[in-house]
């Protein structure tokens, strides 16, 4: 059976079929369940504080007070967003001796304000700087397809919340494909938006140009719920675009080569069953694609913009990080001014030459990443680990430097290992996206035999 949804669960809590009490407690007794991967999902668990948020929304809702659907569910966030009277770890033992958060990060607080119950802080790639999902400090949250597995990253602990029900959703951010990445490979829904849309402060950045913060959910009208909440926007689920006489592109260049043979069949499953319901599915030239390796060569906007904000942090405390993030960062050091104005100027370039071309379609579509799951065995050495690193992060940074929405959905079916199908708009096309995703995601998560 599917995860409930925030829908279902509102409607539940309205009914009195359930209470907030309840649901948080289900929650925190999966967290807390020795055989589950509560341990290494969250790194902070706030048992007490999540209680008591509890009564005080079932007390609120006997009043008539109910601020959003999102009122009364239990949800997580991110270990690198500021939490007050938190330190924030971002993943990291190095940040252990920071003074705690003053106050909550916007996105901390608009949760709140929703009425949210933020149940813990869940476990990351180290300062968000990988697509693995492994962490040497607090534990490998194991892939609920298989435990064997990663769980994708750098918001590990986020998919392995929602997928375990230790949470309703989940707050993830998104600077090279963090929220899709573990999304895709744990058969969640993830909506990454433009950038601009929701505010970073209070978080710990990878990178101020890339960074954005979406949701990790069930469906994706939860996506469309939580990312309103997040951009302080009128909660509203967009209507459901009709799939007859769309037009979407599938890229022939840098996104279809080295695929998984599992992630090749879905995803080809997932187009053959879109087409025969009337979308038209084009496979288009695109080499501007094959320009992203070299324009990103001296390391791109994470080294450099990383290396910025931890160039004291890593001097003073470099021996604590995990051996396989420190030398991504310190990349940055070795970047001049002019390489970082030259790759500024080469991304607006891009932006404008790609987009002449996708700006015709109603989205451009894609596997989320091209491979499943890697095993822990095959990210243990350092050459692996890089290697399946490239290969999970490859399809998703595409949208990151673009300044575009996109959103993965769940294509594989009974008994394969979770594959993601992404869809991507252009810059502020969220709402567009979100609306098409929703026709999408029946469609592709049970293609029709082929």
């Amino acid at each position: 059976m599917d995860n409930p949804t925030i829908q279902q669960l509102a409607a539940d809590l309205a009914a009195g079929r359930t209470s907030s009490r309840a649901l948080t407690e289900a929650a925190l007794a999966r967290i807390e369940d020795p055989k589950g991967e509560g341990k290494r999902a969250f790194v902070k668990v706030w048992r007490e504080v999540a209680l008591a948020a509890a009564g005080a929304s079932d007390a609120q809702r006997k009043a008539g007070l109910v601020p959003s659907p999102l009122a009364g569910i239990p949800v997580s966030v991110k270990n690198l967003c500021n939490v007050r009277g938190e330190t924030t770890l971002a993943g990291s033992t190095a940040l252990d001796d920071a003074a705690p958060a003053m106050e909550d990060a916007p996105v901390v607080a608009r949760l709140r304000a929703a009425g949210a119950v933020i149940v813990g802080s869940t476990n990351m790639s180290e300062f968000a700087f990988s697509g693995v999902g492994f962490n040497p400090h607090y534990g490998t949250p194991g892939n609920p397809a298989d435990r064997k597995r990663v769980p994708g990253g750098s918001s590990s602990g986020a998919a392995v919340s929602v997928a375990d029900q230790m949470a309703v959703v989940a707050l993830g951010t998104d600077t090279g494909g963090s929220v899709r990445i573990p999304a895709a490979v744990c058969g969640l829904v993830g909506f990454k938006p433009t950038a601009r849309r929701v505010p970073i402060d209070g978080v710990v950045p990878l990178s101020t140009t890339l960074d954005s913060i979406g949701p990790l959910a069930n469906s994706v009208e939860c996506c469309a719920i939580v990312d309103a909440v997040f951009a302080a926007e009128p909660i509203s689920i967009p209507e459901a675009a009709p799939l007859a006489g769309l037009r979407f592109a599938v890229p022939k260049h840098f996104v279809m080569g080295d695929l998984d043979p599992v992630v090749a069949r879905a995803f080809e499953r997932a187009c053959k069953a879109l087409a025969a319901k009337g979308v038209r599915v084009d496979h288009i030239d695109l080499p501007q694609l094959d320009e992203l390796p070299p324009i990103n060569a001296k390391g791109g906007f994470a080294a450099s913009e990383a290396y910025a904000w931890h160039k004291e942090l890593i001097g003073r405390r470099g021996a604590d990080y995990d051996p396989f993030v420190a030398p991504r960062i310190r990349r940055g050091a070795e970047m001049t001014a002019a390489d970082y104005i030259e790759l500024l100027a080469r991304r607006a370039d891009l932006q404008k030459r790609v987009s002449a071309v996708t700006v015709n379609y109603d989205a451009t579509i894609m596997p989320t990443c091209a491979i499943v799951a890697p095993t822990l065995d095959e990210v243990s050495t350092a050459d692996g680990f890089t290697r399946k690193n490239m290969l999970l992060l490859r399809n998703t940074t595409v949208g990151n430097f673009l300044d575009r929405c996109a959103i993965s959905l769940p294509c594989h079916t009974a008994g394969e290992l979770p594959v993601g199908f992404m869809l991507m708009g252009e810059a502020m096309a969220d709402k567009r996206v979100l609306g098409i995703a929703r026709s999408v995601a029946p469609v592709v998560k049970r293609p029709v035999s082929s």
